[in-house]
């Protein structure tokens, strides 16, 4: 009796598991796997989520609790929103080759100027993303006093921007906001 059992859930698996390896057979040919230039797709496909999410965590929240922050040693929500601009603005300058980035709005500032300069920091971004080839990605750049590899730069920039992300959800959370990740 014991060893059927072990028997029909061994099929239970299998049943389950072949469906899975055929979805992701199904599937191969729509990853970046795929493209001309695998890799630099794979880092552009993991961009675009986290700009329409900080996007609209930006627009979603109201003007008035920009200057919220939750413990009075913290940043404000406008602080990293900013943070999130010079970043890029740094990052995605390098990787452009400009010269000086442009810097945030004071957090003071009103919610438009944040927004508009945290929308510049994106265009600069979808240029210096837009641009990437498997070809040009071990080519290294001069960002701030070292050279970099544009993989580690562009890396490093889609990390940043899930690490503040996670901040500015957290923010909307405590605000009673849903985060745009978590939007049906």
């Amino acid at each position: 009796m014991m060893r059927r059992m072990m028997v029909y859930a061994a099929m239970g698996l299998a049943g389950l598991m072949v469906p899975a390896v055929l979805f992701g057979q199904a599937t191969a040919s729509a990853t970046p796997a795929a493209t001309a230039n695998p890799l630099s797709a794979e880092v552009q496909g993991r961009y675009e989520p986290m700009k329409k999410f900080i996007l609209k965590a930006a627009d979603t929240m109201p003007a008035e609790n920009y200057s919220y922050k939750p413990t009075p040693d913290i940043r404000t929500f406008a602080r990293v929103v900013n943070h999130v601009t010079e970043a890029q603005n740094r990052s995605c300058g390098a990787l452009n080759g400009t010269a000086s980035p442009k810097p945030a709005p004071p957090e003071t500032a009103d919610k438009t100027t944040i927004v508009d300069a945290l929308k510049a920091s994106f265009a600069e971004c979808d240029k210096a993303f837009g641009a990437l080839t498997d070809a040009n990605m071990t080519e290294m750049v001069q960002a701030g006093p070292a050279k970099r590899s544009r993989l580690g730069i562009a890396w490093a920039t889609v990390t940043h921007d899930t690490e503040q992300y996670a901040t500015l959800a957290l923010y909307m959370r405590l605000k009673g906001l849903v985060p745009p990740s978590s939007e049906k």
